[in-house]
């Protein structure tokens, strides 16, 4: 019995001992796997945070093509000065048809003359304008203005570099090209004034303002003053404050 017990308590001392030197080997194993674990698992989320960054700086700047996103739809045809296809987001658009459908019924036809711009479309605007392909003001800049700080400044007056323009995100148009009230035809530019003042009466009413108004007090620099360029701000207002954050 003696012996029994002897033997018993020999195990268990010697079981004990076993525990005492290998369980902080399979502790600290064990810590380490998990750190290992939870240090995959922080990167991964990180990775996964700097591509939805990178995602939403390339499209912040213009840097995808709208015919391949399911946020952007084609512009029907009927709404659309020329036979270029544009997009726009489809909350843009939806605001728009509701607001040309107000402005016909006024007898006030509105189309749309330019919507979304990428990157390489701003670019090659910029760059014809720069070279002399597109005129400006009735002159070939290339060539009236050799000083290329002041040709810049010039084309900057109504021109957005590219990656800065609002017209990447979908949500900013130009309407019927209501740029300028002295076209040399005077039932042209009535009709021009009749498109502006219905839009600077009623367009707020469906989500849209003029992106830049004339300079003065309030506003001393930036672009010069668009009358048909217009932005819908229930997009373009959180997609403003997306880009000073990001970029």
């Amino acid at each position: 019995m003696k012996k029994h017990i002897l033997n018993l308590t020999l195990s268990i001392f010697l079981l004990v001992l076993i525990l005492l030197v290998f369980v902080p080997y399979f502790t600290s194993d064990f810590l380490d796997l998990r750190q290992r674990k939870e240090n995959e698992e922080n990167y991964q989320k990180l990775l996964k945070e700097e591509e939805r960054k990178e995602a939403e700086k390339n499209y912040l700047t213009g840097k995808f093509d709208p015919a391949q996103r399911e946020d952007f739809v084609l512009i029907p045809p009927q709404y659309v000065l020329g036979e270029n296809k544009m997009y726009l987001r489809k909350e843009t658009l939806d605001a728009f048809l509701k607001m040309a459908e107000a402005a016909n019924g006024d007898k006030i036809d509105l189309k749309i003359a330019s919507a979304t711009r990428n990157f390489d479309y701003q670019k090659d605007v910029w760059n014809k304008k720069w070279s002399g392909i597109i005129i400006v003001d009735g002159e070939d800049l290339s060539k009236s203005i050799l000083d290329e700080q002041e040709r810049f400044k010039k084309i900057l007056e109504y021109n957005a570099v590219p990656g800065t323009s609002r017209h990447h995100w979908g949500t900013d148009l130009d309407i019927n090209r209501v740029n300028s009230l002295d076209s040399g035809n005077e039932r042209d530019s009535i009709e021009r004034e009749k498109i502006y003042t219905w839009l600077s009466k009623n367009a707020f009413q469906f989500g849209f303002c003029q992106t830049y108004t004339p300079k003065g007090i309030d506003r001393k620099t930036g672009y010069k003053e668009e009358r048909w360029h217009w932005t819908y701000i229930p997009l373009s207002q959180n997609f403003t404050q997306e880009y000073k954050k990001l970029i």
